[in-house]
Formats: C-alpha cells, structure tokens, sequence
C-alpha cells in the first residue's frame, strides 16, 4: 500500500505499510512501491506505525535501503519517546523525519524536545485538526488580530516550533490559502497563548498504545 506525498519540486514520499513489517518485507515492499510509482529511488521512506516486535527489524530494511540508494532519507512515523529511544540503542543511522499528529490541541512538547536534542525533524500531520477546532474562539481571535485565517494561525504556530507542516486539502483555494503564511509572525505571547491549549486531543490513532 502506497500513501504517496509529494512537493511542488517533485519530491516524493511514502511510507511501509503494517503488513509489511520485517526486514526482507521492507525491502520488497520499497522495491514494489518504486515499480508502482515509476521510480528509481524514493526521497523519503517512512515506518508508518510501531509495530511490536518487529519495528527494528524493519529499520535495519531501511537502512539497507538508504545504503543502497533505494531512498535518499528514512525516517518513522507516529513513534514516542519510547519507541525512538527503543530504536535508537542499536540503530546506526539516526532517523530523519519522526512523522505525528501535532497542533496547539496536541502539543507533544517532550517529543518535540526529545527530536530535537536527536536532531530527528518533526513532521505535523492534521495540524489544523481536521478542521474541528478552527472555530475555537482562541484560534479565531489571534487570527483575526493578524488579519488571518484559523487555518493560517494554526500553520504558522507549527512553523514557529520549527516543524514540517502538511496540511491536508483537495480544493485550490484552501491550497492557496495554506500557503499564504510567510508574510507575518505570532507574537511570543500569541505562542504562549496557543501552546497552552494542549488538551491531548487527537483525531487520529493513539501511538502511546503501541507497546
């Protein structure tokens, strides 16, 4: 299964599906999804869930993979503290990206410290929630105090803490409007405010489950 990003440059991404966890499964699953995709190498490769007992195995496949040239970066996905930790006393390359919901409504302070001290980049999937707190009166006033829109003030939080933010959207002018975020700056204080509206909210399945 192939859950394919790409950016305007043409980079492009996907991820290791659950049922293909393993290290010889990994490495077929890649060479299946390049033979899908029409390419010779991937840009970025993800773990896209912890599974138990065999996600180290599965790293040392992308591992491989990375020293073959079968991607230029790897990295995880939905990974905790504990997973990174449990990765990283026997992994020999560090993960790239660490891939996990993230918003002011789930602000995962001590993962985001954690990646950064492990030089790992956090990637903010759902950063705008989905769209269910854009009329969070909070998220609507600091929004409007810089003339933006929710979505617009949730993308800039999440930039602001140095993250890779992808917001979802099939329709143009939400595109466009995601876009539109480079021409101005939330105030320490607007920072503060949005960072105290961590509530363990997510939309999405719960890592901290995965043992």
């Amino acid at each position: 299964m192939d859950i394919v990003t790409s950016t305007p440059q043409g980079s492009t991404a996907t991820k290791l599906w659950n049922s293909d966890h393993g290290y010889e499964t990994a490495l077929k699953a890649c060479e299946d999804s390049l033979k899908r995709l029409g390419l010779k190498y991937l840009d970025l490769y993800l773990i896209h869930w912890p599974v138990p007992e065999v996600r180290n195995e599965s790293w040392d496949g992308l591992t491989r993979l990375l020293k073959d040239g079968k991607c230029r970066s790897i990295g995880v996905s939905n990974y905790t503290i504990q997973h990174l930790t449990e990765l990283l006393e026997d992994a020999d390359v560090v993960p790239m990206v660490n891939q996990v919901e993230f918003s002011p409504f789930l602000y995962q302070k001590q993962l985001l410290d954690y990646c950064e001290r492990n030089k790992i980049q956090v990637e903010a999937y759902s950063p705008l929630t989905q769209g269910t707190k854009l009329n969070h009166p909070t998220i609507q006033q600091i929004a409007k105090k810089h003339n933006k829109t929710p979505a617009q003030a949730l993308i800039r939080w999440s930039l602001q803490h140095n993250l890779v933010t992808i917001p979802k959207s099939v329709r143009e002018e939400r595109i466009k409007e995601n876009s539109q975020v480079f021409d101005y700056n939330l105030t320490r204080e607007d920072m503060r405010i949005l960072d105290s509206l961590d509530e363990n909210f997510r939309n999405s399945w719960d890592p901290t489950n995965a043992p």
